[in-house]
């Protein structure tokens, strides 16, 4: 593991005034696995006090200080340096009602949730590992600290933080620890929402999600029991071999890890399934408005996991448009207009996603759908009016003409249908004349 020169005169100026400095946690792990490593947490034998006399010449901030925690900026870059603990009893499942420092590193690293995460490491490169962490890294295995049922009592959070690594790092969960998340999965209902969001939307895009949202649905449905009648419904489809949630899930697999916003959409797409079911008089299903419907749920849910505006808007808008018919160059050119040129791109790779979900002989669309991706990058390109603003008249030359208030809104919207559809010219003449035409009626 590379230390980077901020960190290693962190560790040293620990060190030179006598006392035990560690790299710990997860930055350890991402470094033994060869990880890129982003926040560097360390901790020590020294106490907060003696922390503020040995940084004096640095910028310090106490930011909990009281649980043993200052934060040091070292060339503008913050680091969070704690003294060795042992945590008390954690009354909100969230934080310790107190803590008592300690002088052994061991019993500091006992207090941790998984042994990965419980690794120490100098600034040399030694390893104190008294759990076995560096061992389950190399096996590939979360597993608790100490006993399972204790960790997630403590913090229950950690029962989705389980779930969470085992999908980004493409672990399996220890069996012990597997029986514990199943077994404890309703007290995350007294874990924030926010923290819930945040553990959720790192588990969606991890390299590992499908099996662990296979593996684990019932910990999903603890949290968001919207979810529970997608669980083993068959959707008596030609178009579908999956139940619901099995299709929600897999339909993830061909999403970039990284488009957290089209993970997103595709995780809660066919939520409005069940509520839409019907069959038919061959027992065939149908789900007539389910994206609708789907939409209205994922708007509550995502405003109820505290998420932004921006993104509840974002998201619900794919889902209400991922059944939508998109058939030539005006359908292009209206959904452009409809949703914004950025989402009909990604509308167009989730519908892609979608169909690799369903039965072999629907992945023939979307060679269709990069024929519509190209178009609209062609539409783009060739400046193509697919809005008002591209229109070659303005509201104020409709006011000329007499138009008032919301008439003048109305008839732009009109004038652009009639030009995406090719029925009128996109010029300033021909539409000012279909607009006489239109006030003289």
């Amino acid at each position: 593991m590379n230390i980077d020169a901020n960190t290693e005169q962190i560790l040293s100026e620990l060190e030179s005034c006598g006392f035990e400095a560690y790299m710990v946690g997860g930055c350890v792990r991402d470094g033994i696995m060869g990880r890129e490593c982003h926040d560097i947490d360390i901790t020590t034998n020294a106490l907060p006090q003696q922390m503020l006399e040995v940084f004096r010449d640095y910028r310090v901030i106490p930011t909990g200080i009281k649980h043993g925690t200052v934060t040091v900026l070292c060339s503008g870059v913050p680091f969070e340096i704690t003294t060795y603990r042992i945590d008390g009893e954690y009354s909100d499942h969230r934080r310790p009602d107190k803590v008592e420092f300690t002088s052994d590193i061991t019993a500091d690293l006992a207090r941790r949730d998984f042994t990965v995460n419980a690794i120490a490491m100098d600034k040399n490169g030694g390893i104190i590992d008294p759990f076995g962490g560096k061992n389950d890294i190399e096996a590939g295995i979360i597993r608790c600290v100490g006993e399972p049922e204790k960790r997630f009592t403590e913090d229950a959070l950690r029962i989705m933080r389980a779930v969470r690594f085992s999908s980004q790092l493409g672990f399996e969960i220890d069996e012990n620890t597997a029986a514990a998340v199943h077994r404890m999965k309703d007290d995350l209902k007294k874990i924030s929402r926010e923290r819930i969001r945040e553990e959720l939307d790192k588990l969606i895009c991890g390299k590992n999600c499908i099996d662990v949202l296979l593996g684990y649905s019932d910990v999903i449905t603890a949290v968001i029991p919207e979810f529970q009648p997608c669980i083993g419904l068959d959707q008596r489809s030609p178009y579908h071999k999956y139940t619901v949630w099995e299709h929600i899930v897999r339909s993830l697999d061909s999403a970039p890890c990284e488009d957290i916003l089209l993970r997103r959409a595709l995780f809660f797409h066919d939520i409005g399934k069940p509520a839409c079911m019907t069959l038919d008089e061959n027992g065939r299903g149908h789900f007539k408005k389910h994206d609708s419907v789907g939409a209205e749920m994922t708007r509550e849910l995502m405003r109820q996991l505290k998420y932004d505006n921006r993104s509840i808007a974002d998201v619900s808008t794919l889902i209400a448009n991922h059944s939508k018919k998109i058939r030539d160059r005006a359908d292009v050119k209206k959904m452009m207009s409809n949703i914004g040129e950025e989402l009909f791109f990604s509308l167009m790779v989730m519908k892609k996603c979608d169909n690799s979900a369903k039965n072999e002989f629907v992945l023939a669309e979307n060679v269709f759908f990069d024929k519509l991706i190209a178009m609209g990058h062609e539409i783009i390109s060739n400046n193509e009016c697919r809005n008002i603003r591209g229109l070659a008249v303005k509201g104020t030359d409709l006011a000329a003409l007499g138009f008032k208030g919301a008439e003048i809104g109305g008839l732009l919207h009109e004038i652009l249908g009639l030009v995406i559809e090719g029925s009128l010219d996109n010029n300033r003449t021909e539409i000012l004349k279909y607009a006489e035409q239109r006030c003289r009626q």
